[in-house]
Parts: C-alpha cells; sequence; structure tokens
C-alpha cells in the first residue's frame, strides 16, 4: 500500500534554528545573571593559609619559629624599656632631686642665717661690724642664687615654682625692713628696734615656712624618684619567665620527636634569654641594695643634719632676739618672753636631731663633727644660762658680752655666739661627709645599671635570631 507522501516543512511547523557558535571571551547571558562568588578578607585568608600551615609539620615549625623569636625579642625590649626608666630615675636622684633637696635646704640656711647674724649686728650698737654686714649680705645673695636656680630645675613642680615665687616676692620685702632698722639705729632712734622684730617675724612667718616647705616638696620628690629607682621590673621578669618556659617546651618537642638533645639555635636563644634575666636581677639588686644604703646612711642623716642646722640658726635668731626686745614681746599666754620660750623649743630640737644623727652614723669621720656639734651644744646652752641670768640681774652690757662677745675682741671664745659658730661649723662638716656617701652610693646605682638597657636589646636580637636559625635548621631537613 503506498504510503502518503510526507507533508512539506512549512506544514510540519517551523524548523529550529542553528545553535550560533559561542564567540571566545564573550560571557552567556546566563551566565552573567549569576551571583558572584562572596569577597573574603584579608583576615580570612590569613586565618585560612595558618589553619592550612598548622596541618603540616613545616608549618608548624614556621609558626612555633616567628613566636619563639617574637618572645626573646620581647624579652630584650621589654627588659631594655624597663632598665632605661629605672637608670634615669638613679641618674635623677644622683643629678637633680638631691642637688635641688639640698639647694632647699641652703635655701632655708641662708635666710635663717642672715636674720641671725643681722640681729647680731644690730645688738653691736650704732655702727655694724663690717664681717656682719658682709656675712648678711653673702646669706641673701646665696638665697637669691639658688631660688634662680631652683627655679631653673623644678619644671613640672607647681608646688615647688609657688613657694619659689613666693620667696622671690618676699626676700626684697625683708631685706628692705631690714635696710630700715639699720638706718634708724644707726641714728640711735629705738624705732630700729621695732623695725627689726618686725622684719623678723615676716622671715619666720612668712620666708622660713615658704623656704621649708619648698624643701619639703623638693625632699618628697627625692623620695618619688627614689622608689622608681628601686622598683622591680616585674614585666620584663614575667617575659623572661615566658620565653624560656616556652624555649624549654619547643626544645623538648622536638627531643621527642627526633631523638635529638640539642638545637644549637634553640640552645643560643634560650642562653641570650637566660643572660638577660640573670643581667636585669644582678643590675637591679646591686641598685637597689646601693639606693637602700644611700637613704639610710646618707639620706636620712642629710635629713637630721638639715633640721638640726635649721634649728641652731632659730636658736641663735631667737637668742639674739630676746636681747633687742628685753622682754617686751611675751607668748600668747603672756607668761613668758616670746624669743626665749623659742630659743628653748629650737635648742630641743637640736638636741634631738644631733642625736638621732649620731645614732645613724656608720663610720668616725661621720660621728667626729657630731660629737663636737653636741659638746658646743652644751657649751652655748651654758653660757646662754648664764646670759640670761646676769640679764635679769640688770646687768645687760654682761649679758650681752657673753651673747655676741665682748667689743673689740677678734675670737670672742667665752661667748654664745662662739659656741653657735662651732655647732654650726661642725654640721656643716658633718653634712660634707653625708653628702659624700650619698653620692657615692647613688652613683653605685647608675654604674650598675649602666649599660643593661642596650645589653638587654641586644641579646633579645641575637635570641631571636638564634631561634630562627634553629628552627630553620629543622625545615631544612623537609625541602
Amino acid at each position: 500500500m503506498t504510503q502518503p507522501p510526507s507533508a512539506p516543512a512549512a506544514a510540519r511547523g517551523p524548523a529550529a534554528a542553528p545553535a550560533r557558535p559561542a564567540v571566545p571571551g564573550q560571557v552567556s547571558r546566563a551566565a552573567a545573571g549569576a551571583a558572584p562568588p562572596p569577597a573574603r578578607g584579608a583576615w580570612a585568608v590569613g586565618r585560612e593559609v595558618l589553619r592550612e600551615a598548622a596541618t603540616t609539620e613545616p608549618g608548624r615549625l614556621r609558626i612555633l619559629g616567628a613566636v619563639l623569636a617574637l618572645l626573646v625579642l620581647a624579652l630584650g625590649t621589654i627588659a631594655g624599656l624597663e632598665a632605661a626608666d629605672r637608670a634615669t630615675s638613679a641618674e635623677d636622684v644622683v643629678g637633680r632631686s638631691q642637688p635641688l633637696s639640698a639647694d632647699a635646704a641652703a635655701i632655708y640656711r641662708s635666710l635663717a642665717d642672715a636674720d641671725s647674724t643681722a640681729a647680731a649686728g644690730f645688738l653691736a650698737g650704732t655702727l655694724e661690724p663690717a664681717e656682719s654686714r658682709a656675712r648678711y649680705d653673702r646669706d641673701l645673695a646665696t638665697a637669691s642664687r639658688l631660688l634662680v636656680k631652683a627655679a631653673a630645675n623644678t619644671a613640672g613642680s607647681d608646688e615647688s615654682a609657688r613657694e619659689i615665687t613666693a620667696l622671690n616676692e618676699l626676700l626684697p620685702r625683708y631685706a628692705g625692713l631690714m635696710e630700715r632698722a639699720r638706718a634708724a639705729n644707726r641714728q640711735g632712734l629705738p624705732l630700729g628696734g621695732a623695725y627689726l622684730r618686725y622684719a623678723n617675724q615676716e622671715m619666720t612667718t612668712r620666708l622660713l615656712p615658704a623656704a621649708e616647705r619648698l624643701y619639703a616638696a623638693e625632699t618628697a620628690r627625692l623620695h618619688r624618684d627614689d622608689d622608681e629607682a628601686r622598683a622591680w621590673p616585674y614585666l620584663a621578669l614575667g617575659a623572661g619567665a615566658l620565653a624560656l618556659g616556652v624555649l624549654v617546651w619547643a626544645q623538648r618537642r622536638e627531643y621527642r620527636r627526633t631523638n635529638r638533645v640539642f638545637s644549637r639555635g634553640l640552645l643560643a636563644a634560650s642562653a641570650a634569654s637566660v643572660l638577660v634575666l640573670l643581667w636585669l636581677a644582678g643590675a637591679h639588686t646591686v641598685a637597689r641594695t646601693e639606693l637602700g644604703s644611700a637613704r639610710t646612711e646618707g639620706q636620712q642623716s642629710l635629713q637630721l643634719l638639715n633640721e638640726a642646722r635649721i634649728s641652731s640658726l632659730k636658736a641663735r635668731a631667737n637668742e639674739n632676739l630676746t636681747q633687742v626686745a628685753r622682754g617686751a614681746v611675751l607668748t600668747e599666754d603672756g607668761k613668758n618672753d616670746k624669743y626665749e620660750a623659742e630659743y628653748a623649743t629650737g635648742m630641743a630640737a637640736l638636741t634631738d636631731a644631733l642625736a638621732r644623727a649620731t645614732r645613724l652614723a656608720d663610720d668616725e669621720a661621720g660621728r667626729a663633727p657630731l660629737t663636737e656639734a653636741t659638746a658646743r651644744a652644751s657649751e652655748w646652752r651654758e653660757r646662754h644660762a648664764a646670759a640670761r641670768e646676769l640679764g635679769e640681774a640688770g646687768d645687760y652690757q654682761a649679758a650681752l658680752d657673753r651673747i655676741i662677745g665682748p667689743k673689740g675682741a677678734r675670737e670672742p671664745k667665752d661667748s654664745a655666739g662662739w659656741s653657735f659658730d662651732q655647732v654650726d661649723a661642725a654640721l656643716e662638716r658633718a653634712l660634707a661627709h653625708e653628702q659624700e656617701q650619698f653620692t657615692d652610693s647613688a652613683r653605685g646605682a647608675v654604674d650598675a645599671l649602666t649599660g643593661l638597657p642596650l645589653g638587654a636589646a641586644a641579646l633579645g636580637a641575637l635570641g631571636a635570631l638564634g631561634a630562627v636559625l634553629g628552627i630553620n635548621r629543622r625545615l631544612s631537613e623537609y625541602r
């Protein structure tokens, strides 16, 4: 049976268009419409790299080498910084804090001595002795010079700056009052005594308290610098303990994996870390010991000797004013002579300070001037008592001769003034000796810390290099 002819192509529907060949480099629409993969940050990429590295032994060794190098390098850096900080504080103790404290005490001493000398010159009569005037001028010049020096070196201390400003304002006022007192005294006017007492009041109620506060502020700064220099470098010691612990663990790990007892690089890193710690601990032990000796044998003695000298100057000024006022100025209760009572207080403070300073003296060179000062202070007290008896009996001139010495005598060795001068000279010798001891001990602390900052940093760098070389030696076996 004959098949019917097939339908024409048009009857069967449109024929499928042949696919076009893809153009090279052209992205299809379907592909262009797909969402791009999310971008990863550098932190995520780095974390993945570390994760992949940690799964292989070479990768773990690289990480371990980097950690060890960083730990040893951190030890050297921290030890160097802390050592530099302690060395700077120790140098401040020697070159700044203690000299400023000593200068503040010298300012107080110069002001008190000027006041005492002016009163003694006033007692000598209408014509003040040339040596008395020269000593007074020298005291004021010393105080002015030391105030300028202190102002230039007390940056950052508001309390000290405030007291220095007050002293610079009050000192010319005091000098002006003393000149008025001298002018009136030369004319034989009783007003001179009033001006003298007013000047003394300015000195004792304003100038000397300001100088005492300046001394206290500078002494407090000395104590702060001393405490900072003596502080243990706990951060560096902790970093050293951590670095050594990780180094020991790393070497034990290598021994268990390879049966090799030593790794030269890691052993060098461990040795460098141990050297840093030993040097750090040893230097700070020596520095603390030297600064402790400077504090107990020098600083405390200096403080007591300054107290003794200040007390003797106060007592001498009040002794002279006792003769000037002749009982005209009474204590607040109106029962006793004000200047005599303050003289007794000053002598009691002098005796106590001398006794404590003698107990602290640790050698004959330090004890000898204190023994002499104690003997002369006792002699001074006896001569003052004799002068007091003569004054109460009405023999003013005899009492005055016992206080300042008879006129025309070149060396009035039987006067209270001569005894005071001997006490002051002995205290000056004792101060010089204790100052030398303090400086020697504090300088020993500075010397102990010298070279440690650079040495610790260098050893830390060498130790880090040793750790890297030790790990690289192990890594070379995997290549």
